[in-house]
């Protein structure tokens, strides 16, 4: 591995595409340390560190994971790339509802950039959204956790800076929209899910710091180093996993009869279609969060004197660590796994062109048939990778909550921030081990080949 690692900077186009990927990522780190004008940072650091608290606490958490900690600080790149994965998703799931965006996502290229454009509309308009009420919520930090008050965070409140800390934050968005562009097309790897990998990887030092603390061999009040060897062979076991359960294929054994087009004569063939265990990726771990984290914020947002204060009891209950939220996370992991790959995966469509190209699956007819057989083995594997996403998400919360470890260190036991990590990372070592074997050097391992996640 290290020879392959080695030989990447003996290619003159791999390497340029390395280091202009390694240049453009030092960017993304440098904005998010550029602080918003108004801003006092370290009454705001604090902030986000009470409410967060032990259990990673309220939707900034889920913001602040995508950003790499730049929430923390409300820097340029607070925002991070969330408003342009949001806008993505929405754009996906209205091409099942509205027929017209679907034909145009079928237009081939041109089609992909009017759908890329409409993003882009859409992240301008999320962005100035969230940043709006980021600058409010800023203005009366009381309302996101009550042992703020009389603390403040914006020393001039008021019309100029929200619209200073609206053009700020969607400007920060917008240049991280960019800058993912350019490492796709010029680089090597998806822009997108390397900035949120370096963001997330960025909070690692911070993790390993907090780790030494509690488990100092000088500590009175520290943890075993039992327990640090407990986790650390924890995460090894659970990256393997999501390893093994993230390239888990099951392969339908597909055959080609011989066909004769013009003069042409096209032999049979056999193949197989790889069908994904985890076919919804992380989707589905960030859409349950999200819908989970929201009440539990705008419950701490609510004063006690209100009229609905009594909500604050519900989303007390949905705090990160208590019952219900634990058993409705697992239920929504599993429900958003069966319909986004319901949105996704259309087994009438691909039985009609298996047909009109003269595959079948042996001993199974072509047509409706085929689609049920593809709709059975789909709900079964789906089952499965929608339960190991739900034990994944989960167990950070889990041993936060049994061993009193704070979030940030056990949120690399697990999660949607080690899924994206680890299939980010088999994603781009895919792409360069490609450029290496194209041009004849040895790849990342010499008896086995990296499957692509998709």
């Amino acid at each position: 591995m290290l020879q392959a690692f080695s030989n990447i900077f003996k290619i003159p186009e791999l390497r340029q595409k390395v280091l202009i990927t390694i240049g453009l990522l030092a960017v993304c780190r440098f904005g998010a340390h550029l602080p918003t004008p108004g801003i006092d940072g370290a009454a705001l650091a604090e902030l986000m560190r009470r409410i967060e608290a032990s259990q990673g606490g309220t939707i900034f958490s889920l913001i602040s994971l995508f950003s790499g900690g730049a929430l923390q600080q409300c820097t340029l790149f607070a925002l991070g790339i969330m408003p342009y994965i949001s806008a993505s998703i929405i754009l996906q799931l209205l091409q099942v509802v509205f027929p017209r965006l679907e034909k145009i996502a079928r237009e081939g290229e041109a089609g992909r950039r009017k759908i890329n454009q409409y993003t882009r509309y859409s992240t301008v308009f999320l962005a100035m959204f969230q940043a709006f009420f980021i600058s409010a919520a800023l203005e009366n930090p009381e309302r996101i956790a009550r042992v703020f008050e009389g603390v403040i965070i914006v020393p001039n409140p008021g019309i100029l800076f929200k619209i200073t800390c609206v053009i700020t934050l969607t400007t920060g968005t917008l240049l991280l929209m960019w800058l993912g562009e350019q490492i796709s097309h010029k680089g090597i790897g998806n822009g997108i899910s390397l900035i949120i990998t370096i963001g997330i990887l960025s909070r690692f030092p911070s993790a390993v710091g907090l780790s030494w603390q509690l488990f100092a061999p000088g500590n009175v009040q520290g943890k075993s180093p039992f327990i640090l060897l407990l986790l650390f062979l924890m995460m090894v076991i659970v990256i393997v996993g999501i390893i093994l359960v993230t390239q888990a294929q099951r392969k339908i054994p597909i055959q080609r009869a011989q066909q004769i087009r013009g003069r042409r004569v096209y032999q049979a063939q056999n193949t197989y279609m790889p069908l994904r265990v985890n076919y919804a990726g992380v989707i589905p771990v960030i859409f349950a969060s999200s819908l989970l984290l929201f009440p539990a914020t705008i419950a701490t947002m609510i004063s006690d004197d209100s009229f609905f204060s009594f909500l604050k009891v519900f989303g007390t209950w949905l705090a990160p660590g208590q019952g219900l939220y634990n058993i409705l996370y697992v239920l929504l992991i599993i429900f958003f796994c069966y319909f986004w790959t319901a949105t996704q995966f259309n087994p009438i469509q691909i039985a009609d062109d298996m047909k009109r190209g003269g595959a079948f699956v042996p001993g199974i007819r072509p047509g409706k048939n085929t689609a049920e057989y593809f709709e059975s083995i789909m709900t079964r594997i789906t089952l499965a990778g929608a339960v190991f996403l739900a034990v994944i998400a989960i167990f950070p919360t889990l041993m936060s909550d049994r061993l009193k470890i704070p979030y940030l260190v056990t949120q690399f036991l697990g999660g949607t921030g080690l899924l994206i990590v680890v299939g980010v990372m088999l994603d781009t070592m895919r792409q360069v081990e490609s450029h290496l074997i194209m041009r004849h050097y040895e790849g990342f391992m010499s008896k086995a080949r990296l499957k692509g996640r998709f």
